[in-house]
């Protein structure tokens, strides 16, 4: 098994993650903290000061299981994929942690090569889990499924909302937009905010990236870059824990490209009428710290984000009653995209039981009220997230946060097949002159777009 995955890992360096720029320190296994330790190795991404942040997370576990050490890895990485690549060096160095804190970017990665599914766990625990379901709607649940197995359960999650700032609705005359308002009430909206703003001012602000980025008005328009498709399969779950929801099936397929399909070429279109317009800003990959400064001082008007932009609002100083969300508006639909994270067991690992154990307590209302103490994320339990986002924390509306999974049943993951971090590479390259060479460039830009796309898509 070892040798199976050693192999798996290197191929998956070689393909799964061709076509981005990545770049890390050489590890050897001397480099790997815990090499012979018989603790429990939990591996996540982050600094060394977000593994101490989790020793209250350790702590509580312990006093459950005092006979399972835990070891905290944080591995620092530039996003998602250069974290990834970092594990699947650990593997092919034969140090693999036993469990990893895996997002929707890698969940498809991990199941097929390297994360052993939990089916096994679940249906054994089922009545002790029941409740954790009945908390979670299963529109989380369905997202780690992949091809009838589940290799994950949901501790944190982010819709992609539409934030706006007050100051500029207020300033500009406009009222909260209704939940059901159109694309052409968001334009209405752009222009309307961008005629009564004095100097520099956006009245739309986003990045060039798979979460937030082009997705939302894709999804809004029930349409993607990738076909998306379900696998056969998961009927063990939806009859057990959602005996009063449609099966679902075994999870999310995006196997091919699907750039030039008329419903995505449409919401392209809207996308260069906003740049060209002035309404959107041009936009740049990259994260958000410049887009906190620039919303905070009122520089720009809407923008997407999830409930983990709560704490870097707060954060900068700016008052709860500063900005707003709501949902995304209304294309063909409103169907909007979320990622979440959870835990995924190693197939290496030798602890399974124990690792189980700890997926299982991150889950608990215990665990994951430790874990998010702060509204740095939204959290799959409905019944938490009063707690983290009521009161003065969080915006007025903050309901929006969960209501978008409970309002709009279709939303669903960002399109992350196993070769995700080839496909974003493929998506951002083309996005920018997709959007900026005029009406006549669209289709164009879409072209080599879905050419890229269906390259990226050949390295299973």
């Amino acid at each position: 098994m070892v040798d199976l995955s050693r192999r798996a890992a290197l191929a998956l360096l070689g393909l799964g993650l061709a076509g981005t720029a990545i770049s890390w320190p050489r590890l050897t296994g001397g480099d790997i903290p815990g090499r012979g330790d018989d603790a429990l190795t939990v591996a996540l991404f982050g600094t060394a000061q977000d593994a101490a942040a989790r020793q209250s997370l350790v702590d509580g576990f312990q006093k459950l299981h005092p006979d399972i050490p835990v070891r905290i890895i944080a591995i620092q990485g530039q996003d998602w994929g250069n974290f990834f690549a970092k594990i699947l060096t650990m593997v092919a160095a034969g140090t693999p942690p036993d469990i990893v804190s895996v997002a929707t970017e890698g969940t498809q990665l991990f199941a097929e090569r390297l994360a052993h599914p939990i089916d096994e766990y679940v249906q054994r625990d089922a009545a002790e889990l029941q409740e954790y379901f009945d908390d979670v709607n299963p529109s989380l649940i369905e997202s780690f499924m992949y091809k009838g197995n589940l290799f994950q359960l949901p501790d944190n999650f982010n819709a992609a909302n539409m934030y706006y700032n007050t100051s500029a609705f207020e300033r500009a005359g406009l009222e909260r937009p209704r939940d059901d308002w159109s694309v052409e009430d968001f334009f209405t909206v752009g222009r309307t905010m961008q005629a009564s703003a004095p100097g520099s001012f956006l009245p739309y602000f986003w990045n060039n990236r798979l979460w937030g980025g082009v997705v939302p008005w894709l999804y809004i328009n029930d349409t993607s870059f990738l076909t998306e498709e379900k696998a056969p399969g998961g009927d063990w779950m939806w009859s057990k824990f959602y005996p009063n929801e449609t099966p679902r099936g075994g999870g999310y397929l995006w196997e091919n490209a699907d750039a030039l399909s008329d419903r995505t070429v449409e919401s392209f279109e809207v996308l260069q009428r906003m740049v060209s317009e002035g309404i959107a800003a041009n936009p740049a990959q990259g994260g958000g710290n410049e887009l906190v400064s620039l919303f905070s001082r009122g520089s720009v008007g809407m923008t997407p984000a999830g409930g983990f932009w709560v704490k870097g609002l707060n954060d900068a100083g700016l008052g709860d009653d500063e900005y707003d969300v709501t949902y995304f508006p209304k294309m063909r639909g409103q169907r909007h995209q979320f990622g979440a994270g959870g835990y995924a067991m190693m197939q290496t690992s030798e602890r399974k039981d124990e690792a189980w154990e700890w997926m299982k307590y991150c889950i608990s209302v215990e665990g994951m009220s430790i874990a998010h103490s702060q509204p740095d994320s939204s959290l799959p339990r409905r019944s938490l997230n009063a707690e983290l986002y009521g009161g003065d924390i969080g915006p007025k509306h903050w309901e929006v946060f969960y209501d978008t999974l409970d309002r709009f049943p279709t939303t669903g993951p960002m399109p992350a097949p196993p070769q995700q971090a080839a496909v974003e590479s493929a998506l951002i390259k083309n996005v920018v002159g997709t959007i900026t060479n005029g009406p006549n460039g669209v289709r164009r830009g879409l072209e080599t777009m879905q050419r890229d796309l269906e390259l990226a898509l050949k390295g299973r």
